[in-house]
């Protein structure tokens, strides 16, 4: 195995991730319905899920500014 072959892992896993940042993955995610949330979840549950948007939404905004 040669050195090469952990750097083209590494590029994969990063346009894999990047391709699943995509809006246009997103809408198709969530027009899945193992992917939908329920409208009737808890309010603390649904607190939990913004926060971890913003959160995804700040790292995805950093790493492209890298």
């Amino acid at each position: 195995m040669t050195g090469n072959n952990g750097n083209r892992s590494e590029e994969l896993a990063a346009d894999i991730k990047r391709q699943f940042g995509t809006e246009a993955t997103k809408r198709f995610l969530r027009s899945l319905p193992a992917f939908r949330t329920e409208a009737d979840i808890p309010e603390h549950f649904r607190d939990l899920l913004d926060r971890l948007d913003g959160i995804e939404a700040s790292v995805a905004d950093g790493q492209r500014r890298q």
